[in-house]
This record gives C-alpha cells, sequence and structure tokens, in this order.
C-alpha cells in the first residue's frame, strides 16, 4: 500500500550545488544550482547538471544563471522554479499524494529576516506544504557526527560555494558564529582574475574550477603541477593557451583564504574560554566543497594551534544534517500527526 502522504525533504540549498536527502534513503539528489532559461521570455529551458553544461557555451537568446548569491536568494523566481523542478523529480510519482511535502532547508547562519522569509516563500510556492529553516553550521556539525547536545564545545567551518561559516557548538546551539560571504565561488573568481592579470588570457568559470581542483594547494609543495590552459586572448581576442603553475595558483587563492583564516580567529576570539579548551582537545571540524582544498586543513592548524580535520564526507554533511534533523522532528509529532489523520 502506498502512502498518502509526500515524503519529507532535507535540503542543502547551495549557491553552487543544491542537495536532497530523503529519510531511509540518504541523498537522493545532487544538482548544480543552475537554471537555463530564453533571455526574451524567462522561459525556463534547463535546471541542474543539464543547465550547468551551458554555462559560457548559450547563444545570446539563452541565458544560464545561478538563482543564488553568496548563499541567499538574488532572483525569486528562478529559485522557485529551481526548488519545484528538485521537489517533482525527488518525490515518486507514484505515490497518491494528497499532501504537500515538508521541507527542512540549510541556509547561512548570517541571513537577514527578509532573506530568510523570501527562502520560506519560494519554498511553498515551489509546493511545500511547510518549510523549516536550520542553519548551515548547525546542520553541518550533526552531519559531521559531532555531539552537539553535549555540555561541551565542538567547532565547525563549512566552506561552501557562496558562504563560508564558522560556527562553536555547545547543548544543542550556537554560541558563537560569524557567516563570512566568500566560498568556492569566489576562490574561482581570483584565479579567473589572476590569469587575467598574469597571461592576458580570459577563461570561464568552468575552467577556473578545474584549475582550482587540479591545482589548487595553499600550502608549499615539494613538486610544482602544470596546467595547460586554453581561453581568449585579452588584447587580440583569439583563442588561444597558456601554461598555469600551481605556485600561481597558491598565490590566487591566498586572499579569500586569508579572508576565511581571519574569520576563524575571530569566532575563537568571541569563544567562551572553557568551549576554547574543548575545542583544543577536540579540534576543528571542516565541511563542505572547500574543505577539500589541498593543504586548507593544514594552514588552519597552522595558524590557529589547534588540530583540524576534515569530516569523513564533507561534501554531503550539510544534507546529512538536515536529514538527520527532520528524522529528529518526525520523531517528536511529524509522524503522530500524519497518522491522526490517516485515522481521521
Amino acid at each position: 500500500m502506498f502512502s498518502i502522504f509526500a515524503p519529507s525533504l532535507g535540503i542543502d540549498l547551495g549557491t553552487a550545488n543544491t542537495l536532497v536527502y530523503m529519510k531511509g534513503k540518504g541523498i537522493i539528489l545532487r544538482e548544480p544550482s543552475v537554471v537555463a532559461m530564453r533571455a526574451a521570455d524567462k522561459e525556463v529551458l534547463a535546471v541542474g547538471e543539464e543547465a550547468k553544461k551551458m554555462i559560457g557555451r548559450t547563444p545570446g537568446s539563452i541565458i544560464a544563471v545561478q538563482p543564488l548569491s553568496d548563499g541567499v536568494i538574488a532572483d525569486y523566481r528562478t529559485t522557485q522554479v529551481m526548488l519545484s523542478y528538485f521537489i517533482r523529480k525527488t518525490v515518486p510519482q507514484g505515490f497518491l499524494i494528497k499532501r504537500s511535502p515538508r521541507l527542512i532547508i540549510c541556509v547561512p547562519c548570517g541571513i537577514t529576516e527578509v532573506e530568510k522569509r523570501a527562502v520560506e516563500e519560494a519554498a511553498k510556492s515551489a509546493g511545500a506544504r511547510e518549510a523549516v529553516l536550520l542553519e548551515e553550521p548547525m546542520a553541518a556539525a550533526i552531519g559531521a557526527g559531532l555531539s552537539i547536545y553535549d555540555a561541551k564545545g565542538c567547532m565547525v567551518v563549512d566552506i561552501g560555494g557562496g558562504t563560508s561559516e564558522v560556527a562553536v557548538i555547545s547543548l544543542g546551539g550556537i554560541v558563537t558564529s560569524r557567516s563570512l560571504r566568500t566560498g568556492g565561488n569566489h576562490m574561482d573568481e581570483a584565479i579567473m582574475r589572476h590569469v587575467k592579470q598574469s597571461h592576458a588570457i580570459v577563461i570561464g568559470e568552468s575552467t577556473a574550477e578545474q584549475i582550482k581542483i587540479q591545482l589548487g594547494c595553499v600550502v608549499d609543495s615539494r613538486k610544482e603541477q602544470t596546467m595547460e590552459v586554453r581561453g581568449r586572448d585579452a588584447v587580440s581576442g583569439l583563442p588561444t593557451s597558456v601554461t598555469v603553475s600551481s605556485a600561481a595558483v597558491k598565490e590566487a587563492l591566498m586572499d579569500p583564504v586569508q579572508r576565511i583564516l581571519d574569520t576563524i580567529k575571530s569566532v575563537l576570539e568571541q569563544t567562551p574560554p572553557e568551549l576554547a579548551a574543548d575545542i583544543v582537545g577536540e579540534g576543528i571540524v571542516m565541511t563542505g566543497g572547500g574543505a577539500l582544498l589541498l593543504g586548507l586543513n593544514r594552514l588552519i592548524a597552522k595558524t590557529t594551534g589547534m588540530p583540524v580535520r576534515r569530516a569523513e564526507h564533507p561534501l554531503d554533511a550539510v544534507a546529512v544534517g538536515a536529514g538527520l534533523a527532520l528524522e529528529e522532528m518526525q520523531g517528536a509529532g511529524f509522524e503522530r500527526e500524519l497518522t491522526e489523520q490517516t485515522i481521521q
């Protein structure tokens, strides 16, 4: 017998990627937060992975956009369309659904009340029955397996595409935190600027991301690596190629990385002494795509003097945390309410 209710979903609504968690199934969707539409009438042509392939390759009549910027909604209508697409893609169509799904959506801890309402309204317009917001550092800590309800401090650094979230958590609440609007996308932009300034070549976002993945390192490496990069000559306008070194990429990345380091130090300075002592013992846990940047964990450890480790699955931590929080909420009353309504 099929359930007459749509499943509840935990959503990591990120600037770069959106992940969806369903109880009992884990992460069931992982797609770029990109929408392709016709420029003239804004008709949506593609969403997610298919739309990302169009970035930098579309004719003038088609535009590929990221509806979220720095972790918050930049284009309300496009975000609504994207969420609606992801909900339809994850909810089993064979189910007889009489009620819309409930959602837990992860948001940066530094967003305003207006920005929070925009997320809630976009989710409900996209077909959600109810949207509960969960701060990303809390979700990341839950997903990373930290003991957030104990009477001791734990620290999480979540580096996403648009924001970096740094928080100290104890007894199930955030004690001190900062949300920095610098993340993986800003690292890509820094690489694009550096290549243009150093080699007079214009490259796209996808190329910059590939350079970051292949050559990105923020500590001194014994062996320097190089990569051939193709782009457009800034002077002649003709296609050309150049060789980029890992040392040059490190130089380009140091500005956004230094901002992240300064934010971590700022949060530690505001942390009560007892919790700071706990963090020294437990260490700092890194999550998000930025945690995969080679050498960043060692650089943070050197800067703070504390042990630093990556979560086991840093890319999935926020979505998994949202899903686990969702299961707790269901246990506390969601499923009981559904049962009562079914009986009636």
